[in-house]
């Protein structure tokens, strides 16, 4: 495999530049477990360990090496696992607070473009996405929010137009990933060997749409529940696959909580439309709860903001004034 079908560049060959003089060889991580890496060659994948030297010396988990991750490679003299010596800078990297603890995890790394992707079902949630488009924003790479499963008896054009509304600017694709060619749009996301990467919480359709891009069954699918529409995880793992036609993707499990771990002023919600809105209220400290003649509440009884939407905007507001 050339280096190159794993998104090597130019610049990446720069900053490899002084761990060649080592004597190391240039790899990229495409799949972490709890015991050991496996890091794609330019000769094939190979098993590999941090060394002791680089864990203790690491001051946050999210340092530590990653799936999507670049790294110097030092491989054995026999059939031993290769040793990570070095991990290069990133371009991107997707990090959140892990789950019940006090420390971050970096969900993937170098990452191109992040597809976002919810479906247009009973578990459509817009908190929930402003979440993932806070994340993604944080991260550096660019986000693309992909409303999966069209073919399913909802009203998509009116959840399209409230992702619209929260997401200015931002691509949306609505299709169907079970469909025949309801990929094919985005299909140019990967050219250049560019890495994309799906995020989105279990059920939404993220295993299918990796195996419909990659071109075979790399992950096991799930129905949902037909109750509520909620899936199970069957992504266990971050794992990244190059793709025969080019690009590489990374699929990553379902996540249904996410906390930001540094979240900053540009990562929070866009809500630029409803305070254009709220600069029309007749009171100038509207709270959009209760007062009379409220453009905001007006906005949402003629369906033009979602109400969730809103309700997510009042607890920012309350959250920020105890802050």
């Amino acid at each position: 495999m050339l280096l190159t079908a794993l998104g090597w560049t130019d610049a990446r060959e720069t900053a490899f530049a002084t761990h060649a003089a080592e004597g190391l060889v240039p790899g990229r991580v495409v799949g972490e477990h709890r015991t050991h890496y496996r890091v794609a060659t330019g000769f094939g994948e190979v098993s590999s360990n941090i060394t002791g030297r680089n864990r203790n010396a690491v001051a946050e988990h999210s340092d530590l090496p990653g799936v999507g991750d670049f790294v110097a490679l030092r491989l054995p003299p026999d059939d031993g696992p290769a040793m990570i010596e070095a991990v290069l800078p990133r371009t991107s990297a997707i990090v959140r607070k892990a789950a019940g603890e006090r420390r971050p995890q970096l969900l993937a790394a170098n990452v191109d473009i992040v597809l976002i992707v919810t479906a247009l079902d009973n578990d459509f949630n817009v908190e929930r996405l402003e979440r993932y488009l806070a994340l993604v924003r944080e991260s550096g790479a660019m986000p693309v929010i992909v409303a999966n499963k069209a073919d399913l008896p909802h009203d998509a054009a009116t959840t399209t137009d409230i992702i619209a509304r929260l997401a200015p600017g931002v691509p949306i694709h609505t299709l169907s990933a079970r469909g025949a060619g309801g990929l094919a749009e985005l299909q140019p996301y990967f050219d250049g060997n560019r890495t994309i990467a799906l995020i989105g919480s279990s059920g939404v359709g993220k295993s299918t749409m990796t195996n419909e891009l990659l071109g075979r069954d790399a992950q096991a699918t799930q129905e949902v529940r037909s109750h509520d529409s909620r899936g199970r995880h069957t992504t266990t793992h971050r794992q990244l696959y190059v793709r025969p036609q080019g690009g590489a993707i990374i699929d990553t499990p379902g996540m249904r909580g996410l906390e930001l771990w540094n979240p900053t002023e540009q990562a929070e919600p866009d809500f630029s439309d409803i305070e254009a809105l709220a600069a029309t209220c007749k009171f100038r400290d509207c709270q959009h709860e209760t007062e009379p003649a409220c453009a905001v509440r007006a906005a949402v009884k003629r369906g033009e903001l979602d109400a969730a939407r809103l309700e997510a905007y009042v607890k920012l507001g309350r959250s920020q004034q105890r802050r």
